[in-house]
């Protein structure tokens, strides 16, 4: 345990992009396009989630289907903690990952979400919040406590979190900004009173698919509007299709913009 305690200590003050890609992942099963076939590991992009390195523990944003891995290759021994931005299941079916942090830091996983989307994991992990009747033992199911999060700002482990309600497609989603960082993923839509949470950021992670329009996504020339918009010092776009190469992309990109790919580290700046 204290050899996990120091490899934890180690990536404190770190924003980690953990999964970069769309709701299939990438390289698409049975695809053989020149990205998905592709030997440059920043073409290979696990679901969109991120890990923040906060004072007082660790969290992440989103649990995707690849958080176990993501979570060994960043060496990450546990979380304290998990944000919400929606409940699609790209965003949610990785939660039974989490399980190993309660069990290691034997309390409660809190995750901080919305009513909706409380509703929507309470449906689908109902073994975690249900009394098992068979095979009951101290790791069954997960420990997890639910905590509310509405558009006020709000303290987690040490950093204040400011929500931003954001829309993917009809949905209304949430994005993060902690401290001079802004995280927000499957977006098509900033509504006018969210633009003010993205003023003097230091790094903006930003939804962009691919080149053509989507209904529910911004596509690479939305992406670089917000860029030119809030004007970050650097910008890295995320929730990424097959149809954006990792090197041909960012080449065509503005020099302070680029694709974020799995395992991309920033530093946790700022107070705000």
């Amino acid at each position: 345990m204290q050899q996990e305690s120091n490899i934890f200590s180690e990536r404190q003050g770190e924003f980690i992009t953990m999964g970069t890609g769309t709701s299939v992942g990438i390289p698409i099963v049975g695809c053989d396009c020149e990205v998905c076939t592709s030997p440059n590991p920043k073409n290979q992009r696990g679901r969109t989630s991120v890990y923040i390195g906060a004072p007082e523990g660790g969290f992440l944003i989103d649990t995707p289907p690849e958080l176990r891995l993501q979570m060994l290759r960043e060496n990450i021994p546990w979380v304290h903690a998990v944000l919400y931005t929606h409940s699609h299941a790209d965003h949610l079916f990785g939660l039974d990952d989490v399980r190993i942090s309660g069990y290691r830091l034997e309390k409660s996983v809190t995750l901080h979400c919305e009513e909706i989307v409380e509703q929507q994991i309470r449906r689908s992990f109902n073994y975690a919040f249900e009394e098992p009747t068979h095979n009951l033992h101290h790791m069954s199911r997960p420990r997890l406590d639910f905590q509310r999060v509405t558009l006020e700002p709000f303290d987690l482990l040490g950093l204040r979190i400011q929500p931003i309600r954001l829309m993917h497609g009809t949905l209304p989603i949430l994005g993060y900004r902690i401290n001079d960082i802004a995280f927000c993923t499957d977006v098509s839509h900033i509504p006018e009173e969210s633009w003010q949470y993205l003023e003097g950021l230091e790094y903006l992670i930003i939804d962009a698919l691919r080149i053509k329009p989507h209904p529910t996504h911004f596509n690479l020339e939305q992406g670089l509007e917000v860029v030119e918009r809030v004007k970050p010092r650097r910008a890295y776009f995320t929730h990424i299709s097959h149809s954006l190469e990792h090197e041909e992309t960012n080449a065509s990109l503005p020099e302070h913009v680029e694709l974020a790919f799995d395992g991309l580290s920033l530093p946790l700046t700022g107070t705000k």
